[in-house]
């Protein structure tokens, strides 16, 4: 693949805490205006990737590139075309998302009129106008996920990372996230993506990466895993199922949880 056509390039990212690794050398280029599904199981080192790719906690070694601007050395120029949606948002929740969008936008220097077009163009979108001047403390799991979603994309950034997007929403909301995933690629952005859902993988990702303890196990176009595994049962669970429980039957180290309380290294 041709670098100029490079959202995210990952180089032998690995992560240790004492003598454990938790990532064992990732290796991943994701193109411009890909929907990259990223799946594993509990612990297999998911969200400590891309903690480590929106620049919450330093890799132990290995590069990440975003838009080729490196994490570590040109921090700045990488988060301001980086949307970083977490499974769990962390909101200012004595705001009303009006305020708390009007705060993220002061963040990427988003002009105010931009900043009130955009959001509410998606309050609307997700069905939450009617409370734009509520405090977000008063919101459910879902509503502040959808809170969190626009402001991740205040900035119009080129590359977003998403983990779990799906949590806490109803299925009309799902399926207007999915839509809406769908017409950002379309309009060349690239989006990561980690789930559980795997019938959201399967109906969103072009391409699909399972980790498992730590390193890719497999990676490629769900017709390509579908040829290499022979599975007679076509379904992304079944393939899932079988690649990590191969994979368990062969490595026995213990799995580091996501939110593991070493997971420190914090840098701005």
């Amino acid at each position: 693949m041709n670098q100029n056509d490079s959202a995210i390039s990952l180089s032998q990212v690995k992560k240790d805490y004492g003598a454990f690794s938790a990532l064992k050398g990732i290796d991943l280029e994701i193109n411009r205006g890909e929907l990259f599904g990223f799946l594993g199981p509990n612990g297999a080192g998911k969200t400590t990737l891309i903690r480590i790719m929106v620049g919450i906690i330093k890799p132990s070694s290995g590069t990440v590139k975003i838009r080729g601007n490196d994490i570590l050395t040109e921090s700045q120029k990488a988060k301001s075309c980086t949307g970083y949606i977490p499974d769990r948002p962390y909101l200012y929740e004595k705001l009303t998302p009006l305020e708390y969008f009007d705060f993220v936008s002061g963040l990427y220097s988003v002009p105010p009129d931009k900043c009130k077009k955009n959001g509410e163009e998606m309050l609307k979108m997700f069905s939450l106008w009617d409370w734009r001047n509520e405090l977000i403390e008063s919101f459910s799991h879902g509503m502040k996920q959808k809170v969190a979603m626009t402001a991740s994309l205040m900035h119009d950034p080129d590359v977003i990372i998403v983990d779990e997007p799906m949590v806490g929403l109803d299925p009309k909301s799902v399926r207007i996230v999915k839509d809406f995933f769908k017409d950002l690629v379309k309009r060349g952005k690239t989006i990561f993506l980690t789930t559980h859902t795997l019938s959201v993988a399967e109906d969103l990702c072009d391409r699909i990466g399972i980790i498992n303890r730590g390193q890719v196990a497999i990676m490629g176009t769900l017709d390509y895993l579908k040829d290499t595994l022979k599975s007679g049962d076509p379904t992304l669970e079944n393939l899932f199922l079988k690649i990590t429980e191969e994979e368990e039957e062969i490595q026995t180290a213990p799995m580091i949880p996501d939110n593991h309380p070493k997971d420190t290294g914090e840098f701005g």
